[in-house]
């Protein structure tokens, strides 16, 4: 039986570490947003676990949505930096206090052009929280509220993030075998 650990080449984040950086997370924010109407935004699929650990570490009231965005233009993505709603909020966004909810912070393309589209819906705020950021891709101006770890420009997999929809289930972050993704 193959074993998806034997796939990784090194543990990034463990499985304690980002336990703890949840609960201080959702600490933070549970102070932070006090008597708001906080609504966390999940950006599937790749948030979905870092979400449903985040919510459980808020201790405050909160809403959850989900979307599904997608870029525009295939291969050339990061050039056009178009952004397709493919599955939108089913909330209504005036007067509430956004948080969305993401796995990792990369180029921040995508998410500078999603960012002005909610902004429009008439929300009280729109912030960012990311388990995940890579500095070194940065390609938008965009930076998060809240942070869990900053890991460098690898190819990292677990803890919501895969490859080929596959490690997702992975309870930690690892570094992915190079042999893995070049075949």
């Amino acid at each position: 039986m193959h074993s998806m650990d034997q796939d990784i080449d090194h543990i990034l984040v463990s499985e304690e570490q980002l336990k703890a950086k949840v609960t201080e997370l959702g600490a933070q924010i549970s102070r932070d947003y006090q008597g708001k109407d906080l609504l966390l935004v999940s950006i599937l699929k790749g948030s979905v676990v870092f979400m449903a650990d985040l919510m459980r570490a808020i201790t405050i009231p909160c809403g959850i949505d989900f979307m599904v965005v997608s870029s525009y233009g295939g291969a050339n993505t990061e050039s056009t930096g178009l952004v397709k709603i493919v599955k939108d909020l089913d909330a209504d966004l005036s007067g509430k206090d956004v948080l969305i909810v993401e796995d990792i912070l990369d180029t921040g393309i995508t998410l500078s052009h999603l960012l002005p589209m909610l902004q429009l819906r008439r929300p009280n705020s729109v912030r960012l929280c990311t388990i995940l950021s890579k500095p070194s891709r940065r390609k938008a101006q965009i930076e998060p509220d809240y942070l869990g770890f900053e890991v460098p420009d690898e190819f990292v997999v677990g803890y919501g993030l895969d490859y080929n929809e596959l490690y997702r289930n992975l309870p930690y972050v690892g570094v992915l075998k190079p042999e893995i993704y070049t075949k």
